[in-house]
């Protein structure tokens, strides 16, 4: 017996938003695309934000429901820091979304975008004691850069948001204890490209790891000017790279931007 595969049909919601608003809700949408094709997604697990500009109280969710490949600009939800919805939707939003980007949100309010994953190499480094070694130039970049939270049980419950603003702290990438990863950024484009970044350096670790030779890790001073020598360079690579990555979302599928 075979399923019968249907499109989804969303009202637009473009003549309703602020262009500013709809910028963010393509880009956004474009991201969710990108975690997929890199196979980031968990299903319907896992999920992305962004604050909505000019409403620094109010975020932006993927709806419950969508698989990561059919979310669109139009499919996205608008909250305040409290859950309310606040346009029309037949879905859901997720509790774990609303607690842990909320928590970003508002710890940090120069953060724009936040990205939270569960992938298989992003829980291996969550239970590990070392944490993420300074042993390529991808994870030099997070030296004395890179936050740890504690797990608490499933996020969701709005009384862990203070703990996880706390335990990021200025840094824009987060390894949850026991849990994944999760990175955030002034635009979305330093989201996804430090999530890119995050996820390659900790693959390279485990492959290390598994070989189960002795580890070189250089010197605290190479790892030191490695690192600043990268934040130096990062916000022209992030923007450059997102433009890159807005193609292929496009060669991929445009139906992201309605």
């Amino acid at each position: 017996m075979s399923a019968t595969v249907t499109k989804l049909r969303i009202p637009s919601v473009r003549a309703e938003v602020s262009a500013e608003e709809w910028q963010a809700r393509v880009e956004l949408a474009a991201c969710y695309r990108l975690v997929s094709h890199q196979g980031w997604n968990d299903g319907l697990g896992t999920h992305i934000a962004a604050r909505v500009p000019g409403e620094k109280e109010r975020f932006l969710l993927n709806p419950v429901g969508l698989m990561f490949h059919e979310i669109t600009a139009s499919s996205l939800i608008k909250v305040d820091m409290d859950g309310t919805v606040r346009n029309e939707t037949e879905f859901r939003v997720n509790s774990g979304g609303l607690a842990i980007h909320g928590a970003v949100f508002q710890a940090r309010p120069e953060v724009n975008a936040s990205l939270h994953t569960h992938t298989e190499a992003g829980m291996a480094i969550s239970v590990l004691d070392c944490g993420l070694l300074p042993i390529t130039p991808l994870a030099m970049r997070f030296h004395k850069r890179l936050a740890f939270h504690d797990y608490y049980g499933q996020a969701g419950q709005f009384d862990d948001r203070e703990r996880i603003g706390d335990d990021l702290g200025p840094h824009y990438a987060m390894i949850m204890k026991n849990h994944g990863l999760l990175t955030v950024g002034r635009d979305m484009g330093e989201a996804f490209i430090g999530m890119c970044a995050l996820e390659s350096a900790i693959k390279a670790q485990l492959r290390a790891l598994s070989t189960g030779i002795r580890i070189v890790v250089p010197s605290e001073e190479v790892c030191d000017r490695a690192a600043n020598q990268r934040q130096s360079m990062n916000a022209r690579g992030y923007a450059e790279g997102w433009k890159g990555w807005m193609r292929l979302a496009d060669q991929l599928d445009p139906s992201f931007r309605e």
